[in-house]
């Protein structure tokens, strides 16, 4: 149940950080590839433009008459159409000349003057997209134009304006954020979803090895466990052995005390006192359970060998430790043991791992 709510709780996660993103980036690309589609239709309209005021500037030039020129042009353009990019004709009046629409000629231009200029002055199509996307109050079966480049005719009083169906255009960026959000809706479904589906995937081999590692731990566990219990009954075979041992035979197989250094005092130890036998740079010290320290001349070779097997084992070349000494056994790095010492002192003896099976069989004697 804990595994589904996390999942859950994943999928949620991804899903609303995809949506995040996507509410920002979609509006990002909108608007630059809106920018992009209108400022080339714009710079389009505006060579159009420019091309027929030197046109008519050429004709006017050949002496042919501007009433001529107008009624040609009106003809060319009546049959282009007024519902995306078109061009007109206007004189300084501010009425219209020349208009796809026949039915406007003779009107005033009704346009957008600070468009106007603001595209002839930054050469760019932000306002233009700014007036679609803040478009208000204009209906939609109503055709308004704007006036987005002008081009002044020498020697006459015409101008030539290229303008744009703001209407038209409107309609041709809803297409473009319908498709951009059907695009980023599809992309979310197929991210969300992998992302997911890796999500699981990860977590279901993480889990298997997770269990596995829990599965070898808890063997590690039992093994210790039962390594403490072979310890404890160590102990205890060897202080029944101890005690059903006459004492001569003790004196006779094994030594009973050391002879040790405390200073310059030669003091006999009793080996039954001992606890751990160290070496550290060259000297060799023997450690009692009461935390005292006294050296000897013997090296760990000759003790050992002194030494009831029973009772004592090499623990690597630098301790002997005693059966009665250990307090715990734990499990320290790859295979090794560490023996926690019940002693006054504070040593940690590890075993190494090709050492642990001696002292594993040591202790099962």
């Amino acid at each position: 149940m804990k595994k589904d709510k996390l999942y859950f709780l994943t999928f949620l996660s991804i899903a609303i950080i995809f949506l995040l993103i996507a509410s920002v980036a979609s509006q990002y690309f909108i608007r630059a590839s809106a920018n992009q589609l209108i400022e080339v239709q714009v710079e389009s309209s505006k060579r159009e433009a420019n091309e027929i005021a030197e046109l008519i500037n050429f004709q006017l030039a050949s002496e042919i008459k501007k009433e001529a020129i107008v009624k040609n042009i009106q003809k060319v353009i009546s049959v282009s159409k007024s519902d995306t990019w078109f061009i007109s004709v206007i004189n300084w009046g501010g009425k219209e000349v020349c208009h796809p629409d026949i039915t406007k000629v003779g009107q005033p231009v009704n346009s957008n003057q600070t468009l106007l200029s603001s595209l002839k002055e930054k050469n760019n199509s932000d306002d233009l997209y700014d007036l679609l996307v803040n478009r208000k109050n204009i209906s939609e079966n109503q055709n308004l134009f704007e006036i987005i480049h002008i081009s002044p005719i020498k020697n006459a009083d015409l101008i030539v304006a290229a303008n744009v169906n703001i209407n038209s255009i409107y309609s041709q960026m809803s297409v473009l954020k319908r498709n951009f959000y059907l695009i980023f809706l599809i992309m979310g479904i197929l991210v969300i979803g992998l992302s997911f589906l890796a999500v699981r995937f990860i977590g279901s081999a993480y889990e298997k090895q997770l269990e596995l590692k829990n599965t070898n731990l808890a063997s590690e566990v039992i093994n210790l466990s039962k390594l403490n219990t072979d310890l404890v009954s160590y102990k205890e075979k060897v202080v029944e052995v101890a005690a059903q041992k006459p004492l001569e035979e003790n004196t006779e197989t094994s030594k009973t005390r050391i002879l040790t250094y405390v200073r310059n005092e030669l003091v006999p130890m009793p080996i039954k006192d001992i606890a751990y036998v160290y070496t550290e740079n060259t000297i060799t010290y023997v450690v009692s359970f009461d935390g005292k320290r006294a050296t000897t001349n013997s090296s760990l070779d000759d003790i050992i060998a002194n030494f009831d097997a029973t009772l004592f084992f090499r623990a690597n070349r630098q301790f002997i430790i005693s059966i009665t000494a250990i307090d715990k056994i734990i499990k320290y790095g790859n295979s090794q043991l560490k023996i926690l010492l019940q002693s006054k002192t504070s040593e940690e003896i590890i075993i190494s791992k090709n050492k642990a099976a001696e002292f594993k069989q040591w202790l099962n004697i």
